[in-house]
């Protein structure tokens, strides 16, 4: 009878990996609805392109929130690089192997992934680029009035630089073990 109870109970437990499922699905639906607002945002830059050259302060308002559309789509594509990523790795993880993607010998081997750590380790990878691009956004639309809010503006870079450089070395040493 305890041998009944406990194949039972391990059943349940094992199959309840599969309410991951669900995590999965939202998170590619998510980054199917983010994909969707930036291509909006880049809609938008391109229809109002055709206006461009109609006036120079037209020109000159259209640049500044051209760049501004451009930078928040990327920074959309990115956060929906991030639910995608986060979505095939937990399938891969907890449910099954995508075989497709097992298969393709042709394509990026980035969305494969075979470890929680490995899985951690692209996520942050893209993160850390979202929070460069956001920084973009947020230094572009600033406007710095003395030194003082330039020196914070270099230091911020000075930063990004150093965290990307931190990224690629401990990526090196991934490697090398």
């Amino acid at each position: 009878m305890f041998k009944l109870i406990e194949k039972v109970v391990e059943r349940v437990l094992w199959e309840s990996r599969l309410m991951i499922f669900l995590a999965v699905i939202s998170s590619v639906v998510g980054a199917f609805v983010l994909v969707l607002i930036g291509t909006y945002d880049i809609y938008l830059i391109v229809k109002d392109a055709m206006n461009m050259f109609s006036s120079k302060e037209f020109f000159k308002e259209f640049h500044r929130e051209a760049l501004k559309y451009i930078v928040s789509a990327v920074d959309v594509y990115l956060i929906a690089t991030v639910l995608l990523i986060f979505g095939l790795g937990l399938y891969e993880l907890f449910i099954s192997k995508i075989d497709p993607m097992e298969k393709d010998t042709k394509s990026s081997r980035i969305l494969v992934v075979h470890t929680l750590d490995q899985l951690k380790d692209k996520l942050a990878k893209v993160v850390l680029m979202v929070l460069i691009v956001t920084f973009f956004k947020y230094a572009i639309e600033f406007k710095y009035q003395n030194i003082k809010e330039l020196l914070f503006l270099s230091v911020g870079v000075f930063l990004i630089a150093l965290s990307i450089y931190f990224m690629h070395k401990g990526h090196e040493n991934t490697e090398k073990h």
